[in-house]
């Protein structure tokens, strides 16, 4: 019996890179150096002849961490040449991302990484004519984002988590139904080698905080399942945004234009609108804006309260400098300096 055939880990991925549309393709492999994406690395390889994969590796280098970065870029070049699989590198610099601008506009360290680091990544699978770039998101990923937006007010589109694939289905995550555990094991079955980022037990972050101080011991005193919970909740969730991101589509191409410097939006039947579409609505027209950031529920509310029942003349100010300003059937969202926030509605 073949390896892939015994092992679990092996055969869910063997089933996700089906599902994901990666069999017969050139697949860009994601790699820090830590255990998760290792593992996807050798998972791909151990499945490539089977599959009909091209696997290359590609490391992004964020000059955050000195030399514990040069070592992590070593590491990756070290494993492809193990694997006998090509590697590309590509260095960034968030902290330049950052630079400029008022504080309330510029990405967070974090923001500033995750965004280059996907444009690396697309940039390697473009010179390594890679149609699929592979990143090593577990199931423990999925949970800890979705408690994450849960602890921080995210509404149900949120609760969707990370995505199986990005919408051009370019991005893919095949491991993202695979728990850490699940990793943790075929690596020592295997005795590989990784390395350890030490900012993932840095409590400067939120997400090693909610591993220090809430996931301890989450299974033994709720449900030894929490995570396959958690991840089943994403998935349905994600199915339900799937659903309905058409009809806010058609909603917004009905009623948002560009106007100038700013949008108008028709408020006709606005207050028929079902409360889900309507704030789903709302929420689109301010991303679009650029205000994505900053909006809370509360901002939402008074928004959709706003384009409910405002009075003609009445003003609304908003995050990121954007004010709404009430017209005769319309409402234009405009940048600027407003004058005092009005909810007279």
């Amino acid at each position: 019996m073949k390896e892939s055939a015994r092992d679990p880990l092996l055969r869910r991925l063997a089933g996700g890179l089906e599902a994901l549309d990666c069999a017969g393709r050139t697949l860009l492999v994601g790699a820090s150096a830590g255990i998760d994406s290792t593992v996807l690395a050798h998972g791909v390889h151990a499945l490539a002849a089977k599959l009909e994969i091209r696997l290359v590796l590609g490391h992004v280098h964020h000059g955050l961490r000195g030399a514990a970065a040069d070592a992590d870029e070593a590491f990756v070049r070290s494993l492809a040449l193990g694997l006998g699989v090509p590697a590309l590198t590509r260095a960034v610099a968030p902290r330049r991302l950052r630079e400029g601008g008022p504080s309330r506009s510029r990405p967070t360290l974090q923001e500033a990484a995750r965004r280059l680091r996907y444009d690396a990544l697309g940039e390697m699978a473009e010179a390594a004519q890679a149609e699929r770039i592979a990143t090593a998101h577990t199931l423990d990923d999925q949970a800890e984002t979705i408690l994450l937006r849960l602890l921080r007010g995210s509404g149900p589109s949120g609760l969707g988590g990370i995505p199986e694939r990005s919408p051009d289905g370019r991005i893919v995550r095949p491991l993202l139904g695979v728990s850490r555990a699940e990793i943790e094991r075929f690596a020592e079955a295997r005795g590989l080698l990784w390395r350890e980022d030490a900012s993932n037990r840095d409590p400067a972050y939120a997400r090693a905080r909610l591993r220090r101080d809430w996931l301890r011991g989450l299974g033994e005193a709720f449900n030894p399942q929490w995570l396959r919970a958690v991840g089943d909740l994403a998935e349905a969730q994600r199915r339900e945004s799937e659903w309905i991101e058409p009809l806010v589509r058609q909603e917004a191409e009905a009623r948002l234009a560009r106007d100038g410097d700013g949008w108008t939006l028709a408020c006709a039947g606005w207050s028929e609108l079902p409360a889900a579409l309507a704030r789903r609505l709302a929420r689109r027209v301010l991303h679009e804006a650029g205000a994505g950031r900053d909006v809370s529920r509360r901002h939402l509310e008074r928004m959709l309260s706003f384009l409910a029942s405002g009075r003609t003349g009445s003003i609304l100010e908003l995050p990121g400098g954007l004010v709404l300003e009430r017209g005769r059937g319309t409402v234009r969202l405009r940048r600027g300096p407003g004058g005092r926030a009005q909810h007279g509605c």
